[in-house]
């Protein structure tokens, strides 16, 4: 844009079609103010249709709404507005800065839409959130007899993926495969990362088979699944594939990060460290994000050493996430002292916490035991930085205090900030209930809590515990009746076992393992061996 820039301002006579020309570059290399500045130097001719989509344009990219209104009036009196183009540009330009309903009022001011207006709308509402417009519009569209495109699909399948909606993801995706859209590696990765949202891992993994000409993008995608939903060995083995199998494709951040997330999920120090080596040698590890995603898996693989001196080495390149992640690191190995000391130093640096910092600090003090700290941590984030406390804030306070047999204290809490009906923040109380053998207070919560998630079994659980420390076993009876009256079963509980480079998951009454025989003779051996040790060191002593 440079040599451009020289060329238009060496011209001893400019003309419409050279301003035009000159916008136009500057928006489409995303340099919007410069398109603006050069738009307001042309007071020389009037601008056309052209110069009003390119200048609009720039005002969607900077979300410029009165510099848009202000171009959209002046089109409007030049008579540029009937022009599809520049009603497809003003559309964009209104939704990008969140006026849907003006979005909806040029789109509706046009004559004949084309497929180009109503994808403008589409993705508009998928970038605001509104849901029912957007398929209404979709609705609309179809009716009006015009085939989807990628780019339709790619707005409406995003609201599917916000909202949740898996009945609608699952016809849209049936009608792309119609249309032969599926195997495309742009409308793929737009399915997978829906089927992400929605946890549907295998569905994921079909699709991104299908997809003819995989790119890094695909490939970044199936393995951001396979960590959002805890599939973290799959994850591994795509990433193994893909480095062995595609000379061509060079594994970027994106890569490296979802990498690192998965190893940090199966506190894998050995895979981390491979991938590790892989960063030095490509020269990635200077990345702020994959060095934020390096401390996290050493943090999380037990190596707190590695990860601070992987923080260390990041100096002044350090953001808000790295101060977190080295926080968090130490809040879950139990230094809270050491996590409480980084936050000073964090602020000594001008760096502002956030809520994320106050949930790692407040998580510190739980592991810990530091009560009055993590008491101060809560005032200070709420008074101090005028940050209200979420459900996981709350929930940890009233964790800390509850171990600590503080009980009234964590009830004032939940009546302070009022929690009363969050059933996360009332099973914390109530699990401190069960544990000091508070039993008045814990069978109020358990009452409240059944009545908030009659379809989950953790408030039975609890209740029957709860029952359980008192000797209660009438009310024990009783809660495991109305466990098994509503038909909930508890989810069995499950370990991984790394062996030979495979991780190996075991089910609580699971036995259908190829190698169970051979398992259980192993255990049975190491609990032999388990009780001559106990044995042998009860003599000694």
């Amino acid at each position: 844009m440079s040599s451009a820039r020289q060329v238009f301002d060496e011209m001893p006579q400019r003309n419409l079609v050279s301003w035009s020309a000159m916008i136009s570059g500057y928006d489409q290399v995303a340099e919007h103010w410069l398109a603006l500045e050069l738009y307001s130097q042309m007071c020389s001719f009037l601008p056309n249709e052209y110069v009003f989509a390119s200048v609009i344009s720039a005002c969607a990219g900077l979300a410029a709404l009165v510099e848009g209104q202000q171009l959209h009036a002046q089109s409007l009196k030049l008579g540029c507005t009937s022009i599809s183009f520049v009603a497809n540009a003003l559309i964009s330009m209104y939704m990008k800065c969140g006026r849907c309903s003006d979005g909806s009022l040029v789109h509706s001011g046009v004559s004949d839409p084309t497929l180009v207006s109503y994808n403008a709308l589409i993705s508009g509402f998928a970038d605001n959130g509104q849901s029912i417009d957007g398929f209404r519009v979709f609705s609309q569209m179809q009716r009006r007899g015009l085939f989807p495109d990628e780019f339709t699909f790619a707005g409406i399948l995003k609201i599917c993926s916000d909202s949740t909606d898996q009945h609608n993801g699952a016809a849209l995706h049936c009608q792309a495969m119609k249309l032969n859209l599926e195997s495309s590696a742009f409308i793929g990765n737009v399915i997978i990362g829906m089927y992400s949202s929605f946890k549907l891992i295998d569905e994921a993994e079909k699709v991104f088979r299908t997809i003819k000409d995989r790119d890094l993008i695909s490939w970044n995608t199936i393995l951001s699944t396979c960590s959002n939903c805890f599939d973290h060995v799959r994850a591994l083995r795509v990433l193994r594939v893909m480095i062995a199998d595609h000379h061509d494709l060079k594994p970027d951040d994106f890569t490296y990060s979802g990498a690192l997330a998965a190893c940090a999920g199966l506190a894998s120090l050995k895979h981390g460290k491979q991938i590790h080596g892989h960063l030095i040698r490509t020269r990635l590890h200077n990345d702020v994000g994959v060095s934020n995603s390096l401390m996290n898996m050493y943090a999380k693989c037990g190596s707190i050493v590695n990860a601070y001196n992987t923080f260390n080495r990041m100096g002044c390149s350090r953001n808000l996430v790295s101060w977190n992640t080295i926080i968090a690191g130490y809040g879950n190995h139990g230094l809270g002292d050491r996590a409480l000391e980084l936050f000073q130093d964090m602020k000594a640096e001008g760096m502002r916490p956030d809520s994320v910092t106050f949930l790692t600090l407040l998580t510190a003090c739980n592991h810990s035991g530091l009560v009055e700290e993590g008491q101060l941590c809560l005032d200070s984030m709420v008074e101090s930085y005028g940050i209200f406390p979420e459900t996981e804030h709350l929930s940890c306070i009233i964790d800390l205090l509850g171990r600590a047999g503080r009980l009234k204290e964590a009830e004032d809490y939940i009546e302070r900030f009022e929690f009363g009906g969050d059933p996360i923040v009332l099973g914390s109380l109530l699990a401190a209930c069960v544990l000091h053998g508070e039993v008045p207070m814990g069978e109020r919560l358990g009452k409240r809590l059944l009545k908030l998630e009659p379809a989950t079994t953790s408030p039975y659980v609890l209740l029957s515990n709860l029952y359980a420390t008192d000797e209660k076993w009438h009310g024990v009876a009783e809660t495991k009746k109305l466990l098994k009256v509503s038909g909930l079963k508890k989810e069995p509980g499950h370990s991984m076992v790394e062996v030979n480079d495979t991780f190996e998951k075991f089910t609580k009454g699971d036995f259908s393992h190829s190698r169970i025989l051979d398992i259980r003779e192993t255990l049975r051996t190491l609990s032999s061996a388990e009780g001559e040790t106990a044995i042998s060191a009860g003599y000694q002593n």
